[in-house]
């Protein structure tokens, strides 16, 4: 049974949502529960730089929190913090490669005090964000 995506943005689907097809055709999660989360998802995609509760993105995929999480990582092999903080520091790498300065990166991918950012970030890279900025920059 093909899914109907008519909530959905019309975006191609990655390879990892193809795949998250070919489970959801295999029966684990209701049509309904398999859209509000990858709506959520995609809300995630697009408003990275702001603060954004789990309590909401539960809510707004009307599941509890602890559903919401359980549901999340098993459609996408990660809890939507550790996916939420991936996806922030990427753009974070993207930026910095770019040339913009840590305190703006910082700042622009939701970040609240660039300490914790920069903690964040050399515990994911192994580099701190001048280190990496260093890094890229002479390439």
């Amino acid at each position: 049974m093909p899914i109907k995506t008519e909530n959905m943005p019309n975006t191609n689907k990655t390879f990892f949502e193809a795949e998250i097809d070919k489970i959801y055709e295999s029966g684990p999660f209701s049509r309904q529960m398999y859209l509000q989360v990858r709506q959520s998802k995609h809300f995630m995609e697009l408003y990275y730089m702001n603060k954004l509760e789990l309590d909401d993105l539960a809510n707004a995929a009307f599941l509890s929190r602890f559903h919401y999480v359980r549901v999340f990582k098993r459609m996408y092999g990660l809890t939507p913090r550790v996916y939420l903080r991936n996806l922030r520091l990427n753009k974070a790498k993207d930026l910095i490669k770019n040339g913009i300065s840590i305190t703006t990166v910082c700042f622009d991918i939701g970040y609240e005090s660039p300490s914790t950012f920069s903690s964040v970030f050399k515990k994911c890279t192994g580099y701190s964000p001048k280190e990496y900025q260093q890094l890229h920059s002479a390439i």
